[in-house]
Order: C-alpha cells, then structure tokens, then sequence
C-alpha cells in the first residue's frame, strides 16, 4: 500500500525505491520519505527523556539557525499505527517539514498495546505535552503557541488530550494554557470496536465511552482543524462528521478540509517531500497563523 505515498515518480533513485515500496516494504517507503532530511540544516535532537519508561523518549526539530531568531511556535505530532506499532523515528520528515517552516516541531514515542491497554497511550501524550510545556524554551519555542496534531492513531490520542482536560490536569497543567489548537489527520475519533483486539485494547464496555473523543466535547476545547482524504479505506468519514456535528451543537471552533483522491497513507504521506499534492502543510501553517473558524 506504500505506492499511494508517491504517486507522482521524481527520479531514478525514487523510480527504484519505489519498487520495494510497492512490495510492502515499510523501511524502504520510510527510507525514502527521510531520505532529503539527512541533507537539510534542521537540527535534531533525540532521546530526550519526557519520563522515566524507556520508551517515554522523544525527539525536537528545530528551524535552521538565524540571527534574528525568535522564540518559534510548537507542533507536538503524534503519529499513527493503531495503537500498536509505530516509532517516532518514522516520522523524520514530519519534523523536518515543519522545522523548514519555522516551528520547533516535538515527536514523541508512547506505549502500545499489548504492552498497555487504554488509556495509557494517551496517559503518555500527556506527560509529553507537560515536558514540551515546561521545557521547550531551553530549546527557542514558545510553550504558550504548542499546537497538537497528529494522524490516525495519533490523531485520536492528540484529540482526546485536546477534548477532555483531565489527562493534563494529571500531569498538573491547564489544557488551556497548554494547547492552543489541534490538527487532526484522519483520526478516529468516535469509532466502534468491530475486532476483538480493539475491545480488549479499550475495554472493558464501561470504558468505551471514554475513548471517544466526541464524548467531552463541550464547546470549551481550542480550535481544531480536521483534514481528511476522500480515498481513505482505513478510517471512515463519519469520524470526522460525528466530531464537527458535536463541536457545532456545543458553539465549539472547528474546520475541515477535505482532499479529494488522498487516502489515509497519502493524507500524512503529503508532508514528505515525494507525497501527493494535497497542501497538508501549507493549510496546518494558515491554521497556526490565525485562520480559525473562517477568521
């Protein structure tokens, strides 16, 4: 399923990876989204411990050095994988990208299932978004403008943190204070446990209620955007439309866009520089710059 990252060939070099991509090879397609990073000005930092679990570990872009620099705005991303796999190693481009565009862009890695039931993965979140809050100047952001976004997965452990205020509030930080937005990329966000790993994932029933991001929507949350591509199989559009319907009844700040022809790889594939064409960056920047609900 790879190939949908590319569907545009640019070179020999690509032409070739492309053919291991199409085979399913997950570390090739990754290969080849990081591959231009290893050759930009971003700096990196990895590893930094936002707990004391091995894998509360994370890793900070920051833009190109300037002499004139500010403190820059945070993007916090969490990425997807169904709660079970994926690493923020993965998502290189994602920093890099946005890094490029002047933000300090924070990837943490969070526990999984089977390791960990819900809601620990989003326990995680919040502990990585408390660190980022405390700690992100010694590193030029601006913890007062830290944005959230996330796909898939990610996406519904960044909305959930957006939506219900007590995962911070266990950390001991104010959601409010905290975030001040949050982009969402094809999350889940008030989905049905149809397999059994996902109802033991998010068991038992009297929890169900709870992994729904729909179910603390009370009009108070900060501003979201939600982006989603028509050609997704994975996740289903009424995630998104069940979402907006609640944020609208309770007086809430939502937009959406919809990317005709983009599927659900394709959709966080857009921020690499060999995606589709679907301006996944240049909109998540007018949402950071102030163009919320229809401002």
């Amino acid at each position: 399923m790879w190939q949908r990252f590319f569907p545009k060939p640019v070179g020999s070099l690509v032409s070739l990876l492309l053919l291991l991509a199409a085979s399913a090879c997950t570390s090739a397609a990754v290969a080849v989204a990081n591959l231009p990073t290893h050759f930009d000005d971003v700096v990196v930092t990895q590893n930094i411990s936002y707990g004391a679990a091995p894998w509360q570990k994370l890793d900070i872009y920051q833009p190109p050095p300037t002499d004139a620099d500010q403190p820059h705005k945070v993007i916090v991303f969490f990425y997807g994988g169904r709660w079970t796999f994926g690493s923020k190693n993965d998502y290189r481009f994602v920093g890099s990208a946005f890094a490029k565009r002047g933000y300090i862009v924070v990837i943490p890695d969070y526990s999984k299932y089977p390791a960990v039931k819900f809601p620990a993965f989003v326990q995680d979140g919040a502990k990585a978004l408390a660190w980022t809050a405390d700690h992100i100047g010694n590193y030029g952001g601006d913890a007062g403008q830290l944005y959230v976004m996330g796909h898939s997965a990610g996406a519904h452990i960044g909305a959930l943190l957006a939506a219900d205020p007590a995962y911070l509030q266990a950390e001991g930080k104010d959601r409010a204070r905290v975030i001040a937005g949050f982009i969402g990329l094809a999350g889940p966000y008030d989905f049905t446990l149809d397999t059994d790993d996902l109802r033991d994932m998010f068991g038992p029933p009297q929890n169900y209620s709870r992994m729904q991001v729909t179910t603390f929507i009370d009009g108070r949350q900060p501003p979201m955007l939600l982006l989603y591509g028509d050609a997704d199989k994975e996740v289903a559009r009424y995630n998104l439309d069940r979402l907006v319907e609640r944020i609208h009844q309770k007086g809430g700040c939502v937009q959406t866009i919809i990317y005709p022809g983009v599927t659900h790889i394709g959709l966080v594939g857009a921020i690499s520089d060999f995606g589709s064409d679907a301006p996944v960056i240049d909109d998540t920047v007018d949402f950071i710059e102030g163009k919320k609900c229809g401002k």
